[in-house]
């Protein structure tokens, strides 16, 4: 047999900064799987109650009803006798995550995982990092730097804060290129000696 329905597991990742569209990407594969009869389940972790405490909604408001958890050994536990398994927001789960999607993918699951790649430091994030490694499918997406126009590579704290996961939305996040974001972090540095001395 062939077909979309028929493939061996595999593990495909979709990453990039944040207002990239990396969830609508992953909604739209997962409703496209549901079209063609696949049995579907979606995961979040529980700590992104953003727009809604059980769905899987992107920026633009388009959603999917999801099973929140709070570890990713939960996600073997509720994924029996499924085709495709989704995961969003995969940067706030633990690293045993990759050992759960590279397990799913031998079972012959479908996984789709999307995740921010980096944090607000421009460092690699979680898990994603390592499964991008394994995936099969690397999909990297981007948004426009709110600056200059420019593809976005980091997403950008507005916000003053050390912790490195804090949800949040465009008041607390902007997207910029690599050039806007050394000069952003640049005149933050001053303003903070400014209010040393």
């Amino acid at each position: 047999m062939s077909g979309e329905a028929h493939r061996p597991g595999r593990i495909e990742v979709v990453c990039g900064s944040m207002f990239s569209g990396k969830t609508e990407e992953l909604i739209r594969r997962l409703k496209r799987a549901e079209f063609a009869r696949q049995k579907v389940e979606i995961f979040k972790p529980a700590i992104d109650t953003r727009y809604s405490d059980i769905d899987v909604v992107s920026h633009d408001r388009h959603s999917i009803p999801s099973t929140p958890v709070d570890s990713s050994s939960s996600i073997l536990l509720l994924s029996s006798d499924i085709d495709v398994v989704g995961i969003d927001e995969a940067q706030f789960f633990d690293e045993g995550l990759v050992g759960v999607c590279n397990e799913l993918a031998g079972r012959g699951v479908r996984v789709i995982v999307a995740g921010l790649d980096m944090d607000f430091k421009g460092v690699p994030f979680g898990p994603i990092p390592a499964l991008c490694a394994v995936a099969d499918e690397v999909t990297k997406v981007h948004a426009i730097c709110v600056k200059c126009g420019s593809l976005a590579y980091v997403s950008h704290r507005l916000v003053c804060s050390d912790k490195r996961v804090m949800l949040g939305e465009e008041s607390e996040y902007e997207p910029l290129c690599r050039e806007c974001y050394r000069k952003a972090v640049e005149e933050e540095r001053k303003a903070a000696r400014m209010q040393d001395i």
